[in-house]
């Protein structure tokens, strides 16, 4: 073989033998890659929920009204001689809040008492010529006529006796009166006389007013509508009715904050006002520290009975889809999600109050509920609070207004 294509074949033998090592080597490259692996479903909050009666409340607006209000006013006439109290103080029932002057009062019982006096002696004086009169009646000494006019003289002395006490009785009343005393026990307002001012009975001259405040009315205002559904769903079962005499109230002040006393429903009012289409409730509250005044505007609370075989469900695990409907994310027993149509009545709270839709220990996802696809496996991680119970009657307001349930 000559030199020059011996050499020729000795180099293409070697880049041969080159071009196959590298492939081999790129071919054990590739096989040695492992194929990437799965990214793990999703981590997900779920909270088991679980059916019971749910106690139903209601926030209404409302205002604070006296529990007694009396207005002060004159009844003689006269000049105002004190005031004996001081505004904005609280008074007792009796105490003496101004003074009228008594003279002329004084002077018309004097007149009075005389005018009783004469009376009785006129009526002595009649009754001893009746007596005489009908002792002689049976002879001739005196005409029947005679006896006639003895017997009325009497039976009007005894007449004008009677009218002259009335009269003694009329003038220590109006003397009475000259002392104006408080007929109810509270809080008293700003005075509208002052000393030496002129009050008439006739005009029956304002002269202050006091508030009893302790305990005080809080007057609600319930739309209409939703006093006919409530009693519709009693009706129905749907709702167990509560006592009213015995339901609490609790109550929020203008400023949010909560006023530290309940207060119990009296009544629910019978009439719809045309104007605003509500009805009135009221409640009492107690009011020792004089928190409350007349005239404030407050949230009260209330309770409506209870939901039987309800659920609650904190807000985060439910949303609305495109119809307006409510929904919940729910993770399975193979940890699938899957969505449920929910019917709600209220909130309690921070929850949801749920009638139908999810079966009882159904585990509602309420955090990473943007993670979740229906159809999707995701991690379940049970929440960490205890689950709230929901409470057997519809007094429990205050339980069921702050519980919030977490998984078993």
């Amino acid at each position: 073989m000559p030199l020059r294509q011996s050499f020729h074949h000795r180099s293409g033998l070697v880049a041969g033998l080159f071009v196959t090592g590298i492939a081999l080597s790129l071919a054990g490259c590739k096989k040695d890659k492992p194929a990437p692996a799965a990214p793990p479903p999703p981590e997900v909050t779920v909270l088991a929920v679980h059916a019971g009666n749910v106690p139903l409340t209601v926030d209404l607006p409302g205002r604070t009204t006296a529990f007694l209000v009396s207005q002060v006013r004159a009844r003689v006439d006269g000049l105002v001689q004190s005031r004996n109290f001081v505004e904005g103080d609280d008074v007792k029932a009796g105490q003496l809040l101004y003074r009228i002057d008594p003279a002329p009062y004084q002077a018309t019982l004097s007149n009075a008492q005389a005018a009783q006096q004469r009376a009785a002696a006129n009526l002595v004086a009649a009754k001893a010529s009746a007596d005489r009169y009908r002792s002689l009646i049976g002879g001739t000494a005196v005409s029947k006529q005679a006896v006639d006019n003895a017997v009325a003289a009497e039976g009007q002395a005894v007449a004008d006796l009677a009218a002259a006490k009335a009269g003694v009785e009329t003038a220590r009343i109006n003397l009475g009166y000259t002392n104006v005393v408080a007929p109810i026990s509270g809080r008293s307002s700003v005075s509208q006389v002052t000393q030496g001012a002129l009050v008439q009975a006739g005009a029956a001259t304002l002269l202050t007013t006091i508030q009893q405040i302790d305990p005080i009315y809080v007057d609600l205002s319930q739309s209409s509508i939703d006093g006919l559904k409530l009693r519709r769903d009693i009706a129905s079962g749907e709702v167990n009715g509560g006592g009213a005499i015995h339901t609490d109230v609790k109550l929020t002040l203008e400023d949010g904050t909560v006023y530290p006393l309940n207060g119990k429903l009296q009544f629910s009012g019978v009439t719809v006002d045309a104007n605003t289409g509500s009805v009135t409730v009221r409640a009492t509250f107690p009011n020792p520290k004089h928190v409350l005044l007349p005239g404030m505007f407050v949230h009260a609370t209330v309770s409506q009975g209870s939901a039987a075989n309800a659920m609650l469900v904190p807000a985060a695990g439910v949303t609305h889809n495109a119809q307006g409907n409510a929904t919940a994310m729910v993770v399975g027993n193979d940890n699938k999600v899957v969505v449920r149509t929910l019917e709600t009545k209220s909130m309690s709270g921070s929850n949801w109050i749920v009638t139908k839709g999810l079966a009882d220990g159904e585990r509602v996802i309420v955090a990473g509920v943007q993670q979740a696809k229906v159809g999707m496996v995701v991690k379940p991680v049970v929440a960490e609070q205890k689950p709230a119970t929901p409470a057997a009657t519809a007094n429990d307001t205050k339980t069921a207004a702050a519980a919030t349930p977490a998984a078993q």
